[in-house]
């Protein structure tokens, strides 16, 4: 793989990608997952391929070109992230029930737009699935743009994010602005959902950034080991489903899921091994 790695320059969009995607999905999943708010990344990415499905339906059936799936799958992704904030101020007793209603949408639109495209086809798969081949040049200048803003918002508002993450009200008591904040958080939850996309697949996208934190938080002794562990869970997942995903030419994926399940399983087994190994020691004493 390396010597391809060398002469395609593809396989070369896709390794950076992958490097830049499991660095910022885990990142901003940590965020996601204290919060407990895991299934915005679910409610996004079926928004995501609903702007995907458009985007192939305005390529096959209309002359606009300048609208890709890609950018097609941005876009309502940051559209969804938008409604969500307003139905969390519409419903303000029941702002979780935002998500079911933007995911319901998305599934809807998608359908309607993949049958408007003549249904399924191979860059339909690619998007649902990954793959190591569908990363352009413009489209990894595109997702490193999304990494920089990311990664620059995230240091600027680190302190934000992690009182709002453990106490909102005391953050609003402090006074820090919890809606604005939380508005950017949504957003850039979903530039992140938009960019994982090529690689893993808009199906999969959510797993990237919260499986690495489930495992994370089983070994780690604070938010900023949880943090650190999150990321470099997120990348052994990514490169290590990139090379499976080359050498046994299937989808990366699923290849990038099910390594970091097995991160996951072994964190939760050493975890509990260690928890019996400490109570059989106390009970010695």
């Amino acid at each position: 793989m390396l010597a391809d790695l060398l002469e395609f320059d593809f396989l070369r969009h896709t390794f950076i990608t992958g490097v830049l995607i499991g660095l910022i999905g885990p990142l901003l999943g940590t965020f996601i997952v204290v919060r407990r708010l895991s299934l915005i990344a679910d409610a996004l990415s079926h928004v995501t391929l609903g702007g995907i499905a458009f985007g192939l339906f305005l390529e096959k059936k209309t002359a606009i070109t300048f609208i890709t799936p890609f950018y097609g799958g941005m876009g309502f992704s940051v559209l969804g992230a938008i409604l969500i904030e307003k139905l969390r101020d519409i419903y303000k007793s029941y702002q979780e029930i935002g998500i079911p209603i933007i995911l319901s949408s998305g599934v809807g639109l998608s359908v309607i737009f993949i049958s408007l495209a003549d249904g399924f086809n191979n860059d339909l798969f690619n998007y649902l699935f990954g793959s190591v081949s569908a990363v352009s040049l413009h489209d990894l200048y595109t997702i490193i743009a999304i990494a920089v803003i990311v990664i620059t918002m995230i240091l600027l508002f680190y302190k934000e994010l992690v009182t709002l993450s453990f106490d909102e009200e005391h953050a609003r008591i402090s006074g820090i602005h919890a809606k604005r904040i939380h508005f950017l958080f949504i957003i850039l939850t979903a530039l992140v959902i938009a960019a994982t996309m090529r690689i893993v697949g808009v199906l999969l996208v959510s797993a990237l950034m919260t499986l690495p934190v489930a495992a994370a938080m089983r070994l780690a002794k604070g938010f900023k080991q949880t943090l650190f562990l999150s990321v470099l869970f997120g990348e052994i997942s990514v490169v290590l489903g990139l090379i499976f995903g080359f050498y046994f030419s299937i989808p990366p994926g699923g290849t990038i899921v099910m390594v970091a399940v097995a991160i996951l399983l072994v964190a939760i087994v050493k975890n509990n091994l260690f928890s019996y190994q400490r109570k059989g020691v106390s009970s010695n004493e």
